[in-house]
C-alpha cells in the first residue's frame, strides 16, 4: 500500500520483514534497501518488523525482497 507523503513526487511504502530483532538487524535491512535506485529514506523497526521506505517512485517489490534477502531476512510483503 503506497501513499503520497508531504514531499511532492515521493512515495512512502511500509513493508513487513520477519527476523529482525535488534538495532544491527535494522541497520542491515536499511542499508541494503537504501542502495536501491530512487530510495531516499529507510526506517526499519525491529520491534514491529516494519520497514518504511520513501522513494521517488513505486519500487519493484522483487527488488525490495532481494535487498531484504541479501541482509539475511525475509520480506513478508507490504502492509
Amino acid at each position: 500500500m503506497a501513499a503520497q507523503t508531504h514531499t511532492p513526487g515521493s512515495v512512502t511504502t511500509v513493508y513487513k520483514v520477519s527476523g529482525m530483532s535488534c538495532g544491527h538487524c535494522e541497520g542491515s535491512v536499511s542499508g541494503e534497501i537504501s542502495e536501491l535506485a530512487g530510495v531516499t529514506s529507510v526506517q526499519a523497526v525491529a520491534s514491529t518488523g516494519e520497514v518504511t521506505v520513501v522513494s521517488e517512485a513505486p519500487l519493484d517489490e522483487a527488488a525490495v525482497g532481494a535487498a531484504v534477502d541479501e541482509a539475511g531476512f525475509e520480506l513478508v510483503g507490504r502492509i
